[in-house]
């Protein structure tokens, strides 16, 4: 017998299980999924790891899972390859799975989350993207569809609709109740205090735009990255946090980046070791976090061990957010307002001029217990001075 467990990878928070895959008796082989899990952040797949027969369920839906709590047990064994259906007993049309069809005419099963999901909504599974294991339908798939305005009715044509009409009543999903518990005990715990500034990206335009120029795209967000990263020198308890008997300091810079899914809310997937990285790698590393955020396949690791966050609240056109509620477990978070044209006063040639320039307004929120206002400014007037001067491509 071969356990089944929750991966590690969960930050401390508790799991949901949101739905089981495959049922008692089934079969199952290597890295087949088994069970889906829910957070605050992420739904996530867990695999079968090994090839038998799922002969246990320990936690069964909307259970509560902590990281490393036995799901469920499999009995190890050689794995028949024809589908389960074939060996099992005929069932009715009413219990018989829902199906989509995929490219080359295959039929995937539908997990029982999702087909309960589209039975709900009476969509037509095969109007829906599936971005799971190999163009599976996931939950959030579902989701994703619903939260678009697109309902379409199995066997007519697509039609868009809104979502709620003025005046409905909208039902808390588990992400959403999971975000809010977080943000009432985030701003309880700690003492919020945010200090604001305001940086020149003129340097920072110029250097995108000579690199773009050689085929090379990057967006700002990678160079608050770099810069983020970079500042911790000046203040290393940015990069900490809160514990009982002591200020716990990073040895890496891990930044998460919040990233912005609809209706859903935001998760925030990582950049693990920033610092290290050169602003090409961390570029590259955004896109392939952001792409999978957006697309429901980010996994546990991706979303934790963050030590410092940024909020890149302006490319929704917020010019300034305060305060930034404060990630669990961290001192610091960063805010980037919209970049806008603005006047500014600078000194030219001895004399004082006004130039219109590339602006924006950066905030710090700290966690007043970590540190205090001299370390928040000297982190901040690092950072917009590596933004201001940033060298020429």
């Amino acid at each position: 017998m071969i356990d089944v467990r929750v991966p590690d990878e969960q930050e401390g928070t508790k799991a949901v299980v949101r739905a089981w895959l495959k049922k008692v008796g089934e079969r199952v082989a290597v890295n087949d999924p088994l069970v889906e899990l829910e957070t605050d952040k992420v739904t996530q797949e867990v695999p079968s790891p090994v090839a038998g027969v799922l002969s246990e369920i320990l936690l069964d839906t909307d259970a509560e899972a902590e990281p490393g709590a036995l799901l469920g047990r499999i009995s190890a064994g050689t794995y028949d390859p024809l589908p389960f259906e074939e060996h099992a007993a005929p069932v009715s049309d009413a219990e018989a799975p829902v199906k989509k069809s995929v490219t080359g005419n295959v039929e995937k099963r539908l997990s029982p989350s999702v087909r309960r999901a589209v039975l709900q909504h009476d969509l037509d599974p095969a109007r829906i993207e599936g971005t799971g294991r190999d163009g599976r339908i996931t939950r959030e798939d579902v989701d994703r569809f619903v939260a678009m305005a697109t309902v379409t009715t199995v066997g007519e044509p697509a039609t868009a609709q809104p979502r709620h009409f003025k005046g409905a009543d909208i039902p808390h999903d588990r992400m959403r109740l999971k975000i809010a518990e977080n943000m009432v005990r985030a701003v309880g715990d700690a003492p919020h205090v945010t200090a604001l500034f305001e940086a020149d990206f003129s340097a920072i335009a110029a250097h995108k735009s000579a690199l773009a120029s050689r085929g090379v795209k990057l967006s700002y967000t990678a160079y608050l990255v770099k810069a983020a990263a970079e500042a911790m020198a000046v203040a290393p308890a940015i990069n900490g946090r809160w514990e009982d008997d002591r200020i716990a300091v990073s040895p890496t810079v891990n930044i998460g980046v919040g990233t912005a899914l609809g209706d859903k809310g935001l998760v925030v997937p990582v950049v693990k070791d920033a610092g290290a990285l050169s602003l090409e790698d961390v570029g590259r590393k955004l896109d392939d976090l952001t792409s999978r955020a957006r697309s429901g396949q980010l996994t546990g690791a991706d979303v934790s061990g963050g030590t410092f966050t940024i909020s890149n609240h302006g490319v929704s056109g917020s010019l300034l957010a305060s305060p930034i509620i404060l990630h669990a477990g961290q001192a610091a978070i960063l805010g980037v307002g919209k970049l806008e044209k603005r006047v500014v006063v600078r000194t030219v040639g001895g004399q004082d001029a006004i130039l219109i320039r590339p602006m924006a307004y950066v905030t710090l929120t700290i966690d007043h217990r970590v540190v205090d206002g001299h370390q928040t400014n000297a982190w901040l007037s690092r950072f917009v001075e590596i933004l201001e001067g940033w060298p020429a491509a």
